[in-house]
């Protein structure tokens, strides 16, 4: 009989299966498992669990993803659905079959689809997301100011609903301060969008009255928070002036709403809780710093009473060192003064005894210097004297009685007196030689 070897067998089966099933599929399947290896390779085995109890596992099948599609799919995948590619995910993904002899039966996964995991609610979320947060305004209303505590509350709720009841007993019970107000709207139903916005409006209108908007329902049916799922209602509590702060009514649920207002809680009642305990948390705060400022003042006083003694003790020891210091200064002030007007007199008199004998030899002296310069004087007026002058040698020519300085002023005929020493002469001017 002829036999194959399990090898021959293996490739008759991919020889098979590459010749029958040569395109790619579409598979709706589960992730059980998901391993990324160091090499960058994807391993993951996808499972189909019986639709009846949801456990039975009907079939089963590993799956790849290589290294450069996994490089590429994962991010876009993650990117446009919001989530990350894990086990117990539903996907829907584009693979080949494949049989390797060694390794034996395997998908390789080549597309995922990110909007079959990401569902039609959540797809029209996302798109709203984006939106929103391409028009610049997704944050806007988390960016406010949350006064603490919030006091002046704006209620957007439908007084018939049992939360907005629920919420008002709660923070009655409280006894604290609240002031509220009901700005009434449809919570449920196709009417939500326009009849929420239009509350909203209205509070805005008087928007300096309130410190916040508290947009709560009570507990109702997945299928009516569709009508939180707008965009037109989204924007409008993104770019509301005040704080909003929602309860929308369920546990498991998260609406667009949620994800752009100020602060999402779950319930009414939490939300009223949340205002309560923010009160009671700023009034301890108050109480805190009440009792810290009371412990300081009366520090400061203790220390400042202390500070006080001690001031008065030094000044008392200061003052009387001042004191002494002061009066042991005056003694030596004093002393010095008797003693430098006793140098000082003593000094006066020395210079007054030296001047009455300057002064008594004073007048003789004047005297002889006078005498003196008068016998200069008489001695100078005898030198100069013109019977001296003419003593020495000298004489002196007149002409009608004047002394004759130049003999430019003499002409050929002039007569002229000469005085000399003993006698004069009376001559006449025969000629005129001027001199070169």
């Amino acid at each position: 009989m002829k036999s194959l070897s399990l090898e021959e067998l293996n490739n008759l089966v991919r020889q098979a299966i590459e010749l029958t099933m040569p395109d790619t599929f579409w598979v709706r399947a589960e992730i059980a498992e998901l391993r990324v290896a160091a090499n960058g390779h994807c391993y993951m085995e996808l499972v189909q669990h019986d639709e009846g109890d949801g456990q039975q596992i009907r079939a089963r099948a590993r799956a790849n993803i290589w290294r450069n599609t996994f490089a590429f799919l994962r991010p876009r995948f993650e990117r446009e659905s919001g989530q990350r590619l894990e086990a117990g995910l539903q996907v829907l993904v584009e693979v080949q079959v494949g049989f390797h002899p060694q390794y034996g039966y395997a998908l390789s996964v080549s597309d995922i689809d990110p909007s079959y995991s990401l569902g039609s609610a959540a797809r029209r979320r996302r798109e709203i997301l984006r939106q929103l947060e391409e028009d610049g305004v997704l944050t806007m209303n988390c960016e406010l100011p949350m006064p603490c505590p919030v006091r002046r509350v704006a209620v957007v709720s439908s007084a018939s609903a049992a939360g907005y009841g629920d919420f008002c007993k709660q923070l009655e019970q409280s006894g604290l301060p609240f002031t509220l107000k009901l700005f009434s709207a449809v919570m449920q139903g196709v009417q939500v969008e326009d009849s929420v916005v239009a509350a909203l409006e209205a509070v805005a209108a008087d928007a300096g009255t309130w410190d916040a908007v508290v947009l709560i329902r009570g507990g109702g049916a997945v299928a009516d928070l569709n009508g939180y799922e707008s965009y037109a209602l989204a924007a409008n509590v993104a770019q509301f002036p005040l704080p909003v702060i929602t309860g929308i009514g369920h546990e498991r649920d998260e609406t667009v709403i949620d994800l752009v207002a100020h602060t999402s809680l779950k319930t009414p009642t939490a939300v009223a809780a949340w205002l309560i305990a923010a009160w009671q948390e700023q009034l301890e705060a108050v109480a805190a710093v009440e009792q810290r400022l009371r412990a300081a003042v009366a520090r400061q006083l203790a220390d400042a009473r202390l500070f006080l003694l001690a001031t008065d003790k030094r000044l008392s020891q200061s003052a009387s060192l001042r004191l002494g210091a002061e009066h042991r200064r005056l003694q030596s002030a004093h002393t010095a003064l008797a003693t430098a007007v006793v140098r000082r007199l003593a000094s006066q008199q020395t210079v007054l005894t030296l001047l009455q004998g300057r002064l008594s030899a004073a007048p003789a002296q004047l005297f002889a210097r006078h005498h003196h310069t008068l016998e200069l004087a008489e001695r100078s007026l005898q030198l100069a004297d013109p019977a001296h002058i003419l003593r020495q040698g000298y004489s002196i020519t007149r002409q009608g009685g004047k002394a004759v300085r130049s003999a430019a002023q003499l002409t050929a005929g002039t007569r002229i007196v000469t005085t000399f020493a003993d006698g004069e002469i009376v001559s006449a001017v025969e000629s005129h030689t001027p001199q070169e």
